[in-house]
């Protein structure tokens, strides 16, 4: 139990220090492949677009359910928002630790496999395995392509966002809200953008997942 324990803790290090390499084989060795880990970064960065994708669909409700304010306990409803907006900064953070652990992986196992080609004293098995890796690069380039692309989309959308917040704060008043109107076509065309490029990404890493499950039950 103390070995299990210490390995475990030792991997966890590596993977804090940004020690990619190392602990890439290391996991190897445990029985974890490249291959295995490539797509399971992909689910879960797959997973963190879901999430941010609703939670981006919940900030908007609340947005617009402040700029149609009727009366009541308008700090309150500022604090919902608030709250809306803190969530949704720390999806779109996971987000990008997602897509970075995704490249992170693909970058140790595409460069495994290119070393390991050399290694082959069959022609035949040789071009075989860099057919496969071609198409196996192909996918990944794409299925990262969408992720950058939904990525890029999250930016203006927070911005906005963040000013809204911060003019509430110390606004809140009548004159406040009807200048949240003004924005809320803006905002709502920026999520809808947002979430539209967030579908196509999350389709693409289904893609990329299934082909990647196809291949190894071949």
């Amino acid at each position: 139990m103390r070995s299990l324990t210490l390995g475990v803790l030792a991997v966890t290090s590596m993977m804090l220090c940004g020690c990619g390499g190392v602990y890439y084989n290391t996991m190897e060795k445990l029985g974890y492949a490249k291959r295995d880990m490539l797509v399971d970064r992909v689910q879960e960065a797959r997973d963190a677009q879901e999430e941010a994708k609703q939670q981006f669909q919940s900030a908007l409700e609340q947005f617009t359910a402040v700029t149609n304010f009727q009366g009541g306990d308008l700090e309150k409803m500022y604090n919902k928002l608030k709250g809306e907006f803190d969530r949704s900064e720390s999806k779109a953070q996971a987000v990008t630790k997602r897509i970075n652990d995704v490249e992170s992986v693909g970058e140790a196992l595409f460069k495994e496999w290119e070393s390991e080609l050399d290694q082959y004293s069959s022609p035949d098995l040789r071009r075989l395995s860099e057919d496969k890796l071609r198409q196996t690069r192909l996918r990944y380039a794409r299925v990262v392509a969408a992720m950058r692309s939904a990525e890029m989309k999250i930016d203006p959308v927070l911005t906005a966002f963040r000013d809204q917040v911060l003019f509430l704060k110390h606004n809140l008043n009548a004159q406040a809200l009807a200048s949240l109107q003004n924005e809320l076509v803006s905002i709502e065309t920026n999520v809808a953008g947002l979430i539209q490029e967030m579908e196509a990404s999350i389709a693409e890493a289904n893609a990329f997942i299934e082909a990647m499950n196809r291949d190894e039950k071949k």
